[in-house]
C-alpha cells in the first residue's frame, strides 16, 4: 500500500523533470514548452527504508519488499482553468484523483527556460494555481449546497451535517483561503473529506533550485518555505536537474556526486519523508525467511486495518498480532530472541500500531 501524489504546478517549472527523476524513466517528456505533457504520466517508486533490509538481514530473508508510492505528472495549469482555460478542465479532473498535492515552484533563473508568466516568482505562480484550485471548489459547492439547503429547511439531519461543513469551506473559499483551513471536528473530518475539494486536499510545495543551491537553497526557496509555513503546508527544496542526474548514475557513483554537491541524500527520499508527514502514514513490517516486506498504513490505523493491507482475509478473520518493536527486533537479533525477553506482545483488534512494528497475524477464515 502507498499513495497517489499529483505533481502540479504551472507550465515549464520542472513537473516532467522531476517526475523523471523520481520514477527512474524518461515516460514524461520534459520539453521547453506548455502542455508538453498532456495525458497524465503515473510512476510508482520503492520507498526507501534502511530499517527494512536490517530486519531483512536479522530475519535471513531470501528477498526484501519495500512499500511503493505513486507520483502522477498532471499537465501544466495556466489561469483561467477553473473556466476550461488551457488544459484546464482535464486538469482539474486528474487531480481530484489523487490524495495529496506536489506543487513545483520554479525558484531557479534561468533565460533559456521560458516563463509562462514572464518573471520568477515563485510565491505568486503558487497563488495563481492555487486560486483556480479555490474558484473551481467555489463554484462547485455553490452548486451543491443550494439543493441542499432546502431540504435541510425540511429537517434532514443528513442535508443539515453537510451543509455546515459546505458553510465552513465555503467561508474559507470566499476569504480567500483553502478549504482546509477550515475548523472541522475530528469525527467531521471523514465527511469533510467526502466533498472531494481540491483544496481540501494536503499540499506539499517543492521549489525547484538550481544546482548551485541545492544544498543550501536561494532567496526564491526561502519565500517559498515561509508561504508553506504560514499556511501549515509542507515544504522541500529540490533542484530536479540535480535528482535526474542522480537518477542515471549507478548506485555506486550516486554517494561520491551527492557529496560534492553538500547533499546527505537523494532528493527523493526527502520527498517521500515530508510526503508521510504530509498524510500521516506510518510503516511497519513482516518478515520471514522467504521475504521481508514494508507496508504503510495510516497513523492511528488498528490492528485488524494493518493486517487487511496485507490481504482481507486477515482483516476479517483477525485473531491477534505477535508484535516486536522495531528497535526490540534489531537489538535483540530477531523474533525468537524478542520472545525469550519478553519483547513479542500479542496485541488484540484494539491495538494502534505503531511505526517500525515487526508484525505476525494470527487469523482464521
Amino acid at each position: 500500500m502507498g499513495f497517489g501524489c499529483g505533481i502540479v504546478g504551472l507550465p515549464n517549472v520542472g513537473k516532467s523533470t522531476l517526475f523523471n527523476a523520481l520514477t527512474r524513466t524518461a515516460a514524461a517528456q520534459a520539453a521547453n514548452y506548455p502542455f508538453c505533457t498532456i495525458e497524465p504520466n503515473t510512476g510508482e517508486v520503492a520507498v526507501p527504508d534502511p530499517r527494512l533490509d536490517k530486519i531483512a538481514a536479522i530475519g535471513k530473508s531470501a528477498q526484501t519488499v519495500p512499500t511503493r508510492i505513486s507520483f502522477v505528472d498532471i499537465a501544466g495549469l495556466v489561469r483561467g482553468a477553473s473556466k476550461g482555460e488551457g488544459l484546464g478542465n482535464q486538469f482539474l479532473a486528474n487531480i481530484r484523483e489523487v490524495e495529496a498535492v506536489v506543487h513545483v515552484l520554479r525558484c531557479f533563473d534561468d533565460g533559456d527556460v521560458t516563463h509562462v508568466e514572464g518573471t520568477i516568482d515563485p510565491v505568486a505562480d503558487a497563488d495563481t494555481v492555487n486560486t483556480e484550485l479555490m474558484l473551481s471548489d467555489l463554484s462547485s459547492l455553490e452548486k451543491r449546497v443550494t439543493p441542499l439547503r432546502k431540504r435541510a429547511a425540511t429537517g434532514d439531519k443528513n442535508a443539515k451535517a453537510e451543509v455546515a461543513l459546505m458553510d465552513a469551506a465555503l467561508e474559507q473559499l470566499n476569504n480567500g483561503k483553502p478549504a482546509r483551513l477550515a475548523d472541522i471536528a475530528e469525527t467531521d473530518l471523514p465527511a469533510f473529506k467526502a466533498l472531494n475539494l481540491l483544496t481540501t486536499k494536503p499540499v506539499l510545495y517543492v521549489a525547484n533550485v538550481d544546482e548551485a543551491s541545492a544544498g543550501t537553497g536561494n532567496d526564491h526557496s526561502r519565500r517559498v518555505e515561509e508561504m508553506a509555513a504560514a499556511e501549515g503546508a509542507g515544504c522541500v527544496v529540490i533542484s530536479a536537474g540535480i535528482e535526474s542526474e542522480i537518477a542515471q548514475l549507478p548506485d555506486a557513483e550516486q554517494r561520491e556526486f551527492m557529496e560534492s554537491l553538500g547533499l546527505k541524500e537523494p532528493g527523493l527520499d526527502r520527498l517521500i519523508r515530508a510526503g508521510y508527514d504530509l498524510l500521516g502514514l506510518i510503516t511497519f513490517f513482516t518478515v520471514g525467511p522467504k521475504e521481508a516486506r514494508a507496508w504503510t498504513v495510516e497513523k492511528g490505523a488498528r490492528a485488524p486495518q494493518a493486517a487487511g493491507t496485507i490481504h482481507t482475509d486477515f482483516e476479517h478473520g483477525f485473531i491477534r498480532a505477535q508484535t516486536i518493536a522495531y528497535q526490540d527486533f534489531v537489538a535483540l537479533g530477531g523474533e525468537q530472541a524478542a520472545k525469550e525477553a519478553g519483547k513479542a506482545r500479542d496485541e488484540g483488534k484494539e491495538y494502534v500500531v505503531a511505526d517500525g512494528d515487526v508484525m505476525l497475524f494470527k487469523f482464521n477464515v
